[in-house]
């Protein structure tokens, strides 16, 4: 079977964050790349599957939002394609797997959402549900000064995905690591 470079990719940060986390304990890792976002799945020291996703931070944000940030409807569109395309993750992340990442936007999403930054952040859905309601009401015309949150459409996407990620596969929290990849 042929692995794409992104899907190594998303390998190699289950790996770094299995190192850190006890074997047995059924984990998912959740990469959100610039074209793709990554999932691997397992509990034991290779993943038992993974999973490349046809949405990313930057793919999203250039094919949806025309502006540094998106309106409402690009917004709603953007909201409706990133679902459609979790439902392909739907049968192979579970649930009852406890979810992390490594990325460096999903720890300023925390920070940005009141998580104290350290080599292990906890953001669980509600705290993320509100920073997602903050991105909503800058695009309905708040100024993003008010709410603190970058006026970037790519960082917009991240935020989106994550949180539909967290929402349809009923994640009640992510944990970001501060793990090295090799």
């Amino acid at each position: 079977m042929h692995m794409s470079a992104f899907e190594i990719e998303t390998r190699l940060r289950y790996t770094a964050i299995r190192e850190l986390i006890a074997n047995a304990e059924l984990i998912s890792v959740l990469h959100i790349g610039s074209d793709h976002t990554g999932i691997a799945v397992g509990n034991g020291i290779d993943p038992q599957s993974t999973l490349a996703l046809a949405i990313g931070a930057h793919s999203t944000a250039h094919e949806h939002f025309k502006r540094s940030l998106p309106s409402p409807l690009e917004l709603e569109n953007a909201i409706v394609v990133v679902e459609n395309e979790l439902t392909r993750a739907r049968t192979l992340v579970p649930n009852t797997s406890i979810l992390f990442t490594t990325d460096a936007v999903v720890r300023e999403i925390a920070m940005l959402s009141g998580v104290t930054n350290g080599e292990r952040m906890e953001l669980s859905i509600d705290t993320l549900e509100r920073t997602f309601d903050r991105l909503t009401s800058i695009v309905l015309g708040i100024p993003a000064s008010h709410y603190e949150l970058p006026p970037s459409n790519t960082f917009a996407a991240a935020l989106l995905i994550l949180r539909e990620f967290m929402h349809h596969l009923q994640f009640s929290s992510i944990t970001a690591l501060n793990a090295k990849t090799k």
